[in-house]
């Protein structure tokens, strides 16, 4: 759950920090207090898209962080080790900074984190329901995403089938389409292949050859340098009046000194060791002066080499290795177009038995997601029933897409094959007895889609495994009866997620646990917006205010203290 909110120079607020507790907590205020702008800095720091227009004005940068708790056996958790990120106590900071010039420091547990994971954290935690989500409602490319979401624990392993399918078949068609480009084309490609292979081929490299070579030149290079140090370190070891010689009567007076004590017998055998190391060092000193040579034929040959060598380097690759490895590509790549037709044929024979696969893989999708808008149908009329929507008649379909023309054909039929399979959903909506079915989008009022949204939202919340759900002014375009029971639905989510919503009702704000009362005032020429907990008299007060509108009277505060009692009585387990 959200534990804590700090917002600073964030909008219209300047500096504010919000306590949140379990259970349902509404935000309440006059229109412009600033209830939407806590539940935008919310979605900021959850991920959400930031502007520079947040930035309060005047100000460098908004900052908002978010403290929030988790199960211990939470999904968050083992993402957040994935990235590297600490996780102690079960718990997250999540922190955002927007710039002046609109960019974006994410932090979470202090690690700086990019946007998408933040993003792929904050959507874990919270699930934020506002207005735009009446929008996706209304929009049927969305519902096949919460069809499935719905269906997510026996529709998941299919889809990963599928979807691992789909990939290779357009990997596959990829090929293919790269193979049937002109023959023009082609044959550019197979004169410029043949050409390279044959220019590599013709320079007859062996593998590190231009290390080697580099090696081999700078020893010829100063060969003479070496062959003086060399002769000149073997004459200082060997010969009349030198270090052997000198090292040689040394071993002669140990081994004499040793007959006299005994206790310099070990350091005769020592001084004794390394006159023969030495001389033995010394041979190989004359071996190696005497295999010097001074070749300029082969330096030059060298040279020549290594230029033709780094030629091809410019072309082809950074090391002879890579030289090599491009020769291997572009042979392969010769190969494909010299044997096209065959490719194309064993291509096409592939990617038909692919499709076939798919097909199969496809018609299962398609029978989970039909068992699957079964239930949910089922489940959503249930809902419905309680917010007074007894009569409306609910329906998930589940269609085929409409294939193109370059769509694979099936038995005889183009099959509209993409990334979530072949389906097409849509919910069907009657509100009336008598009514045809029509699409959602074309008979659903403002008030229908928020109540039909909040029984989608009910079966989902339990599913999610979201610590926060955000109810964003979702009871518009109801009132009475309606209102009351969006009031109870909503009662009963907050039982298995905390629920923080943003209100006009106030039959929601007596169901709440916590009541914030949001207000906008003006300090030295600037407003800002600050934040109240309500006592139980401030709360009865705020709902009396939501119900009469302007004027307070002590027929309202009997209402508002009536509502209350209701709420409290609702609330008590059966």
């Amino acid at each position: 759950m959200l534990i804590e909110l700090s917002i600073r120079h964030f909008a219209i607020i300047d500096e504010l920090t919000i306590q949140f507790e379990k259970g349902l907590t509404v935000l309440t205020g006059e229109t412009g207090a600033g209830k939407s702008i806590i539940i935008d800095a919310i979605g900021l720091v959850l991920g959400g898209r930031g502007s520079s227009e947040f930035v309060r004005y005047g100000e460098k940068r908004a900052e908002i962080e978010g403290l929030f708790i988790v199960d211990d056996d939470h999904p968050c958790i083992k993402k957040a080790l994935e990235y590297g990120i600490d996780v102690q106590d079960s718990m997250f900071i999540l922190r955002r900074n927007i710039t002046s010039q609109g960019k974006s420091i994410c932090r979470v547990n202090g690690k700086l984190v990019t946007l998408a994971i933040l993003r792929e954290i904050g959507q874990a935690l919270v699930d934020i329901h506002g207005q735009h989500e009446h929008q996706a409602l209304m929009q049927a490319e969305h519902h096949i995403a919460m069809v499935d979401g719905f269906a997510h624990k026996t529709l998941a392993p299919a889809l990963s089938e599928y979807q691992s399918l789909f990939k290779q078949a357009k990997q596959l068609q990829k090929q293919l389409l790269s193979l049937n480009q002109n023959e023009q084309e082609m044959a550019q490609k197979l004169d410029l292949f043949q050409y390279q292979l044959q220019e590599i081929e013709q320079a007859n490299l062996t593998p590190n050859e231009d290390e080697l070579l580099s090696q081999e030149r700078h020893k010829l290079t100063h060969s003479e340098k070496l062959f003086a140090l060399l002769q000149d370190s073997y004459l200082s070891l060997y010969g009349e009046e030198r270090g052997l010689d000198f090292l040689s009567t040394a071993v002669a007076h140990l081994e004499e000194a040793a007959t006299i004590d005994e206790e310099l017998k070990d350091l005769f055998e020592s001084v004794s060791n390394s006159f023969y190391l030495l001389e033995e060092a010394a041979f190989t000193l004359r071996d190696r002066v005497e295999k010097i040579e001074f070749d300029p034929s082969r330096l030059e040959f060298i040279e020549s080499r290594l230029h033709d060598i780094q030629r091809l380097k410019r072309k082809y690759g950074a090391t002879v290795d890579d030289i090599l490895e491009h020769a291997a590509k572009v042979e392969e790549q010769l190969d494909t177009i010299i044997h096209k037709d065959d490719r194309i044929t064993k291509l096409q024979q592939e990617l038909e038995a692919l499709w076939q696969d798919l097909f199969v893989e496809a018609k299962g999708l398609t029978e989970i997601r039909k068992q699957a808008a079964t239930q949910l149908t089922n489940k959503i009329h249930e809902q419905l029933k309680s917010l007074y929507m007894e009569k409306t008649k609910f329906e998930v379909r589940v269609l085929e897409k409409l294939a193109n023309k370059q769509a694979p054909i099936i038995n005889g039929k183009p099959v509209p094959f993409s990334q979530d399979g072949i389906d097409y959903i849509e919910f069907h909506l009657s509100t009336n007895p008598g009514e045809p079915m029509k699409p959602l989008s074309k008979v659903a009022s403002g008030g229908e889609i928020s109540r039909i949204m909040l029984a989608i939202k009910s079966i989902f919340s339990n599913q999610q495994g979201v610590t926060s759900v955000i109810f964003d002014e979702v009871d518009t375009g109801v009132s009475g009866r309606v209102a009351q029971a969006i009031a109870e639905k909503i009662h009963m989510i907050s039982l298995g997620s905390q629920v923080l919503c943003i209100t006009h009702l106030p039959q929601v704000a007596a169901m709440a646990d916590s009541h914030l009362y949001i207000q906008k005032q003006e300090k030295n020429d600037r407003v800002k917006t600050s934040v109240k907990v309500l006592t139980l008299e401030e709360k009865i007060y705020e709902i009396a205010r939501m119900i009469s509108g302007v004027e307070i009277t002590d027929l309202t505060l009997q209402h508002a203290k009536e509502l209350l009692e209701l709420a409290d009585q609702l609330k008590q387990p059966a």
